[in-house]
């Protein structure tokens, strides 16, 4: 849910989204430190995280005194961009289930379980029974996308990922209630307002503040969407979604203006 006082972003965090954001592609040295000036990222710790995200192989150098995104960091703009066509990754819903059997994984081995638990988690399943984890099958492109997306995302590729139905009446009610409905559907209100809110408030700040504000709070938005369980109606107000998802998109392209200003300006003086 959004926040009026978002923490502020980690250098890693900060450069890869510019990198991702960047027009042109790249970032130079001079944009990357004065992006990082303006959260308090020391030059020093700027260059140590443009070095390590380039061992990662997720940026690489241009030569020219500048960074682009490498393989894995292209794979990651794909995925981070993806949010625009959230609604687009729908379908209507006929009451079936996307199920995910994790009896098979090794408990003791926790870096294997942060990566399942984290890929259950940013595809919106939700632990039904032991072991079991469920989801509405809504996705387009149903169980095969779901399980490719899993997979992708860390999930061991022998884990069981398949289509359910027909669950007993008690059943089926606890699966409907594993997800807060009601405060998703608050929490995309809340976020169209504290946006709105923000739009008017940029308009009349100076280039710097609005440069940091509006990527605290677009990149937070952004994040709200990526994490989002994407419920299908009764389960969830799809149009308060939408209405969400909008309003980052608009936020989002007047962040750019803002942030295509502020560089250009710092670097014409």
């Amino acid at each position: 849910m959004l926040s009026h006082a978002p923490p502020p972003p980690s250098a890693r965090q900060l450069l890869l989204r510019l990198l991702v954001a960047a027009e042109t592609g790249e970032l130079d040295a001079a944009e990357a430190i004065r992006a990082c000036a303006l959260f308090g990222i020391s030059t020093n710790n700027a260059r140590v995280a443009l070095n390590r995200l380039m061992s990662a192989g997720v940026i690489e150098n241009t030569g020219r005194g500048a960074w682009r995104l490498g393989a894995a960091g292209r794979a990651l703009r794909r995925d981070v961009n993806a949010w625009r066509e959230a609604e687009g990754r729908v379908r209507p819903w006929d009451g079936g289930w996307i199920a995910v059997l994790t009896h098979g994984i090794r408990r003791s081995d926790r870096t294997a379980m942060r990566a399942h638990e984290r890929a259950l988690a940013m595809l919106g399943l939700r632990p039904l029974d032991d072991g079991l984890y469920v989801r509405p099958d809504n996705l387009a492109g149903g169980v095969a996308f779901a399980r490719e997306r899993l997979q992708a995302l860390g999930l061991d590729r022998a884990t069981p990922v398949f289509a359910a139905s027909d669950f007993d009446a008690g059943r089926d009610v606890r699966a409907r209630a594993l997800w807060d409905g009601a405060g998703l559907e608050h929490g995309y209100r809340q976020g169209c307002a504290i946006l709105q809110e923000s739009m008017a408030r940029c308009a009349g700040l100076p280039l710097d503040v609005a440069a940091r504000d509006s990527f605290l709070l677009g990149d937070q938005g952004i994040r709200q969407i990526v994490f989002d369980p994407m419920l299908p109606a009764p389960l969830v107000s799809v149009d308060d979604r939408r209405a969400f998802i909008d309003a980052v998109r608009r936020y989002d392209e007047m962040g750019r203006r803002i942030w295509r200003d502020y560089l250009g300006a710092r670097a014409a003086a």
